[in-house]
């Protein structure tokens, strides 16, 4: 389907909504709402002859909107809680760096303040609209927050979420595999990862227990098994509920795990475009500038294709790398067995706290028993220009590439 940007701004569709008496969910705007007021965030505050006023904005309705309101007439405790805190936050910013004074009692904000409290606000209201569409995109039990108590920094324009390869033109990531298991209590000699010649990748408590390197077969769309099958564990997506957050060290977005991660467990799949390494080539002319690194080549088998997350991806686009990580890089096969066109999954190396940040070795080094002179070729982003590394551990590198 084609789809064609509206030019208009939120608040001039809001206006023309209530004008003409319409309503339009998307925007905030229902049959309800067009009589009735309902505060969206708090503006500004100001004291007056001993009362204190709060400036409103209203949900669904343009800022031209906006009334100054007493305290008694507003019913939203948790909206002010958020207002005296992201005062007294910008505050207590400017009081360290010397270049404002904090009061006991103040008559007016200073429009910094107020300007600083309104961006917070709508960040606020984008990052809960932005969290409520991955969870509507997903396609795991596991749920997906998002955080930032950072910066101003709301969600990436840019970005569309998909729970599975997206391939360009041309390639084909299902290869029309018609054949399964006949399995009824998996494994046995016939089951998939037999009959492609390797072992079971996982041991009964469904923990991996294969080396790095050797790739995974589990049993796919044509078994007899069924979803219970310990053989089938990447296919059901993450397990674990995660939390996209700002870092506060210049790395920009990460994921932190929610729940203890045990060792050898699935943790998530790196998804993203399917291109051919000559479009990868051209791509990351273009990343170099930007410091990017989304660029993971499927070299499991040959050096054809490669996985573009930058536009396209899950939640592992936002994992950031380490030099020390707790994630290791598996090639995984299911309904494709092409082996140019191995499905990556993303394994705890060790227990994993919750609350701890999830990183993996863009390097990926030790994932293969290879030399130093071939493991470049294991790198998930072909870079021309060396991009320092601030992961921040012992062992770093200095470089991510």
């Amino acid at each position: 389907a084609w789809y064609v940007p509206c030019l208009a701004s939120l608040e001039t569709l809001q206006e023309l909504c209530r004008k003409e008496n319409l309503s339009c969910k998307s925007i905030g705007i229902t049959n309800k709402s067009l009589k009735r007021y309902e505060v969206e965030y708090l503006c500004d505050y100001k004291l007056e002859e001993g009362t204190g006023y709060y400036l409103v904005k209203w949900k669904g309705w343009p800022e031209s909107s906006n009334t100054w309101e007493p305290r008694e007439n507003l019913n939203c405790p948790l909206l002010l809680q958020n207002f005296l805190r992201d005062k007294n936050e910008f505050l207590s910013r400017m009081r360290e760096g010397k270049a404002l004074e904090l009061r006991n009692s103040i008559k007016a904000l200073k429009p910094m303040v107020a300007d600083y409290i309104v961006k917070k606000a709508k960040q606020r209201i984008a990052l809960e609209r932005w969290k409520e569409e991955l969870n509507r995109k997903k396609n795991h039990k596991a749920m997906i927050l998002v955080e930032n108590t950072v910066d101003l920094e709301g969600p990436p324009i840019d970005f569309y979420y998909i729970n599975e390869y997206k391939p360009a033109p041309g390639i084909n990531v299902i290869n029309g595999i018609t054949t399964g298991c006949e399995c009824t209590d998996c494994p046995t000699d016939k089951c998939c990862p037999k009959e492609a010649g390797f072992f079971l990748a996982y041991n009964k408590r469904k923990k991996l227990k294969i080396q790095p390197g050797l790739p995974i077969y589990e049993c796919n769309s044509f078994c007899r098994c069924g979803p219970d099958c310990p053989n089938r564990i990447v296919q059901k997506g993450t397990p674990y509920s995660l939390c996209i957050f700002r870092t506060n060290n210049g790395r920009g977005w990460g994921v932190k795990t929610l729940q203890n991660i045990r060792t050898n467990s699935f943790v998530m799949e790196y998804v993203g475009e399917v291109i051919t390494s000559e479009e990868a080539e051209r791509r990351g002319q273009l990343y170099d500038n930007q410091g990017n690194t989304y660029l993971f080549d499927l070299d499991y088998d040959s050096d054809e294709f490669t996985v573009d997350a930058a536009r396209y991806g899950n939640v592992s686009h936002f994992v950031n790398h380490s030099c020390d990580p707790n994630l290791q890089v598996f090639n995984v096969f299911i309904d494709n067995l092409d082996l140019r066109l191995p499905r990556i999954a993303l394994f705890s190396t060790r227990t994993i706290k919750a609350g701890e940040e999830l990183t993996f070795d863009y390097q990926m080094k030790g994932s293969m028993d290879l030399s130093s002179d071939s493991a470049d070729g294991l790198s998930p982003s072909r870079k021309r220009i060396r991009t320092v590394c601030k992961c921040g551990a012992l062992c770093c590198r200095g470089y991510l590439n």
